[in-house]
């Protein structure tokens, strides 16, 4: 059993005390006999239990505020000012402020000073601010599921990304792709790992191989631009694009027009998605299909699980789901 798996209530079972008993005796709480402080504390040691794990850490609010950990690429992103705001909503609810923290990170000890516990959203493996974060001695609740070998968060609200990516390929496939393409992101987060994953099992259980082509998490329409023109100029069998990064949708869109393919129409068409939803999908022309991970919500869900780890409302460990809608338009055109 490693340090990133072993509970308080794991420490209990070993040690044939109550939960309660443990977490007195390895914070020199309450009525707990010396021999039992010694035993508790030898068998949390030898199963390599962390003192500033979720459980550990679980405490009520006492600075007022919590903060919250966005990616360095964030501040362009419609969809991350959304989630903010949803989140700050939440957290006001119950009293709490919301410190927005830079993007670098800093040191775990500064922050738990600051706060009673952090959002961290999309983390990233390779994040260099997200060990530290996990590791300040507050709650952590993450948005979507941190992938590296840092200390796990106290809880995580997650979205099932790879049914959202098959949906979308099941929905160009139904409406007449033959050969679908998909605008990765780059990176080590959960949502980046699981679309790059889902597209290569998706082809491989409908004998049919993704295209697959590799953007910035955050590409620019311009990235998206010139990703899209290259691929449709070295394969012009593609006939679906689903680009994933926010705001994308439009560079997909021009580079089409560029090649003289028609976007959702008839004849030579080449149907586009978008793996996110927002103002540069709903407002293009034509209007792209998109899945709506509905941002704001998923800000309050975080912050709300949040909030409930620090009141006593839900336990460490906790993981709620996200649900997500597919809303389908002209860029996808009619069944084909």
């Amino acid at each position: 059993m490693t340090s990133r798996t072993v509970t308080l209530l794991d420490v209990a079972r070993a040690a044939g005390v109550s939960k309660s008993t443990v977490s007195d005796a390895l914070q020199g709480s309450g009525r707990v006999a010396e021999a039992t402080r010694e035993r508790v504390r030898a068998v949390a040691e030898g199963l390599g239990y962390r003192p500033n794990s979720a459980a550990r850490r679980l405490r009520r609010a006492s600075t007022g505020a919590v903060g919250l950990h966005l990616p360095a690429t964030a501040t362009r992103l419609d969809y991350y000012m959304n989630l903010a705001f949803g989140a700050v909503e939440r957290a006001q609810e119950d009293g709490l402020d919301m410190v927005l923290l830079a993007p670098s990170g800093a040191a775990g000890g500064r922050i738990a000073s600051r706060v009673d516990g952090l959002l961290v959203i999309d983390p990233e493996a390779g994040d260099s601010a997200v060990p530290g974060l996990l590791d300040a001695g507050v709650p952590v609740v993450t948005g979507e599921r941190y992938l590296g070998p840092a200390t796990r968060p106290s809880g995580a609200v997650v979205c099932d990304n790879a049914a959202s990516l098959t949906t979308l390929l099941d929905h160009v496939t139904e409406r007449g792709a033959r050969r679908p393409a998909l605008l990765a992101p780059a990176g080590s987060s959960a949502w980046a790992t699981a679309l790059r994953a889902t597209a290569r099992s998706w082809g491989r259980a409908h004998g049919v191989e993704v295209a697959l082509r590799t953007v910035p998490f955050a590409a620019t329409p311009a990235e998206a631009e010139e990703t899209t023109r290259a691929l449709l100029t070295a394969d012009p069998a593609v006939d679906a694009v689903i680009c994933a990064p926010d705001g994308s949708a439009p560079g997909v869109l021009r580079a089409a027009a560029a090649l003289g393919r028609q976007v959702g129409a008839p004849g030579p068409r080449l149907l586009v998605a978008s793996c996110v939803d927002g103002p540069a999908t709903r407002g293009a022309e034509p209007p792209v299909t998109a899945v709506d991970l509905r941002p704001a919500a998923y800000g309050r869900a975080c912050a709300e699980l949040l909030c409930d780890i620090l009141a006593d409302r839900a336990a460490p460990d906790t993981v709620r789901r996200h649900a997500w809608s597919l809303e389908t338009r002209a860029s996808t055109g009619s069944p084909g």
